[in-house]
């Protein structure tokens, strides 16, 4: 027997038993029959190791253990989408289409809740699988993807081609999972979606394989290049090839079946088998996708509805107190555990005390909550007509929960305070506060870990971050801390000391001090020691900077222990200048140093649009005062605008304002 014909013609009958099993739902051979063929090419591959091929599908169990995932940058962008919210905005994205003269037609495709992928062929083998990242750059996944049953090694056609598509979770398969975590004690995986990314970006592809994932392919980004002409042709060209297709999908004549699409699916998609949290629009003809092209961001060919908050209706059963990194104390509601899109809510934020009395929420009442954002849970109401008698009014701790520090109030805020500084709640918020991404970034030091490193003594303040490689060996004998995580915690924590001003000042944790300010300040001084020196007077000479703002920072820099701090960060390396290549910003570009409101409904994300105006020195604002100089304008801007015109303020419409990113 030829043993290496042998193994190919192994790997080619279970690849297309696989291919009939997990794309097609219509397995064709038995299971006994599948076992023996599996194990046969197995024994044959641990024998014969020399003629293993690295599209082998037992693979698909995963062997890989990586360091880290290598950066690709993306032959063709993966843009992101605009995101629509209701039918007046669907509509306007449709008239925007038209007045391009163009008679739109439309396919739908349910928009799966998942982590995006890029796949590449070449000669119809799969060579790599990339993370969207930033659309530009990505992660190198392919050892992970080759885990995932529905991706397929070779294609139908020996190609070179690069897909996109999203990889996810299926519902049954968190139950599943979560059932077998919980009776390990392990922590339960909180949602698909977080699932999916979370087995995607495992350094070990055992784990991913163990995860069970599955994938929706859905475009070509080049599909001209293969005489593909609209994109209801390009989904048939991707099923030919062997990838797994959402046959969900609707061909749609106008806007008005469209809507007719999104109405139906929001109705049944609890029932689906995976998550959607949307439905994706995209115009039908490719050759009028490429007349429409692309703003900097997303295409203006398709768009992204997005389905409302779902509110589900459970018990608050009890407020406790959390204790907050300026020692701000947050009233929390713990619910009788409830799924909202996915995940599974025990507690939700009450903010402060005035929103519980605002709100007449009582313990024991039937309460309505929702994600805002699809992400964070909120209390939105409490059902008064549902109550029994047996409620009980919310009080107010006057003690700290943890410290028992006396609480103190301000007269300006609606916000307790625990003013003691050594709360040792207080320590570990600001020291989990100090290592977040959007402050010094240290991978691998999260909240957890914080608390235990806390509570074991390797952690007592910010400055005790830098003393951690004096216990390397110390922690690394601590149970699930190897020595290759230690290491990594390390190299990150020793990255962290070149970040630029703007991370060090927000990572302070100085009351009233968010990272928009943090930067204004670090673009303003460009050195620590210019903002320890400066006075209140000067500070609020600066755009967007009041009273209670230019006290807090006075008021952080007169501490003596908190100088103390600064200089001893500095001594153990940390950079508290602004860094050149943030500090380079073009001044003479119109939005520089200029304070601009943003209203009205935008094709482009406001997060991204604020992102961009922030990159050329722009301040964004939420509401529109004397201080305002530029209001960015969508549609149905509402009385901000009025209000703009009133102050004879500079008023910028959304094609006004691509026509000056884009330049």
């Amino acid at each position: 027997m030829n043993i290496e014909l042998r193994i190919k013609e192994l790997i080619n009958k279970i690849n297309e038993w696989n291919y009939q099993y997990y794309n097609l739902d219509n397995p064709t051979v038995s299971d006994q029959e599948y076992d023996s063929t599996f194990k046969e090419l197995e024994e044959l591959e641990k024998k014969y190791p020399q003629f293993k091929d690295d599209n082998s599908p037992t693979n698909r169990i995963g062997s890989t253990i990586i360091d880290k995932f290598e950066k690709v940058k993306h032959r063709i962008p993966l843009f992101s989408l605009s995101d629509v919210f209701n039918e007046m905005e669907l509509r306007d994205f449709d008239n925007r289409i038209k007045k391009e003269g163009i008679d739109p037609k439309y396919i739908c495709e349910l928009k799966i809740d998942g982590l995006s992928v890029s796949l590449s062929y070449e000669e119809g083998i799969l060579v790599k699988a990339a993370t969207r990242g930033d659309g530009v750059i990505g992660e190198d996944i392919t050892n992970n993807v080759r885990t995932i049953k529905s991706i397929p090694y070779k294609l139908k056609k020996n190609i070179n081609i690069e897909v996109r598509g999203e990889i996810f979770m299926n519902k049954d398969t968190l139950i599943k999972i979560n059932k077998k975590r919980e009776e390990e004690g392990l922590e339960l995986l909180k949602n698909t979606r977080n699932a999916a990314a979370g087995s995607v970006r495992n350094l070990d592809s055992k784990i991913t394989a163990s995860r069970e994932l599955d994938s929706f392919i859905y475009h070509i980004p080049n599909a001209l290049d293969y005489n593909i002409h609209n994109h209801k042709d390009s989904l048939k060209y991707i099923k030919e090839l062997g990838f797994n297709l959402n046959e969900k999908f609707r061909f749609a004549n106008n806007i008005e079946e469209v809507i007719e699409y999104i109405n139906e699916f929001g109705e049944v998609r609890e029932s689906l088998k995976y998550d959607i949290d949307g439905v994706v629009i995209k115009l039908n003809n490719i050759d009028e996708q490429e007349q429409l092209g692309y703003t900097a961001r997303y295409p203006k060919w398709a768009t992204a509805y997005k389905f409302p908050p779902k509110e589900v209706i459970t018990k608050l059963e009890d407020i406790i107190f959390t204790v907050g990194r300026t020692g701000k104390i947050t009233p929390n509601a713990v619910l009788k555990p409830v799924f909202v899109q996915g995940s599974l809510i025990k507690r939700a934020t009450l903010h402060n005390y005035n929103n519980i009395i605002d709100k007449d929420i009582k313990i024991g009442d039937m309460v309505s909550i929702r994600k805002a954002g699809d992400v964070i849970p909120e209390v939105i109401e409490s059902k008064k007509e549902r109550r029994t008698g047996e409620e009980k009014d919310f009080k107010m701790i006057d003690t700290c929960p943890i410290c028992n520090s006396k609480l103190v109030t301000n007269e300006k805020e609606a916000n307790h305070y625990c003013i003691n500084y050594k709360c040792d709640a207080r320590k570990i918020e600001s020291i989990i506060h100090f290592a977040s991404r959007n402050a010094m970034n240290i991978e691998g030091l999260g909240e957890r870990i914080i608390e235990d490193f806390y509570n074991m003594g390797y952690l007592k303040s910010i400055i005790d971050i830098y003393k951690l490689k004096n216990y390397k060996k110390e922690l690394s004998e601590l149970e699930g801390f190897g020595e290759k995580s230690i290491n990594n915690l390390l190299n990150s924590i020793e990255n962290s000391k070149d970040n630029s001003l703007e991370k060090f000042l927000f990572a302070l944790g100085i009351k009233q001090i968010g990272s928009k300010t943090a930067k204004e300040l670090a673009y303003k001084y460009k050195d620590i020691n210019n903002i320890i020196n400066t006075s209140k007077e000067e500070l609020l000479e600066i755009r967007d900077i009041g009273e209670i703002i230019a006290n807090s920072i006075i008021d952080y820099f007169i501490d003596k222990d908190n100088i103390k701090t600064i200089n001893k960060l500095i001594d153990y390396g940390v950079n508290t200048k602004l860094l050149n290549e943030v500090e380079v910003i073009n001044k003479e570009n119109m939005f520089y140093n200029k304070t601009i409101v943003i209203t009205g409904t935008l094709s482009m994300p406001r997060d991204e649009l604020k992102s961009i105006l922030e990159s050329l020195g722009a301040i964004i604002n939420d509401s529109v005062t004397y201080k305002t100089d530029i209001l960015i304008v969508g549609s149905n801007p509402g009385s901000k605008f009025n209000k703009a015109i009133e102050l004879n303020k500079t008023i910028i419409n959304e094609e006004e304002l691509n026509k000056l990113i884009l330049h």
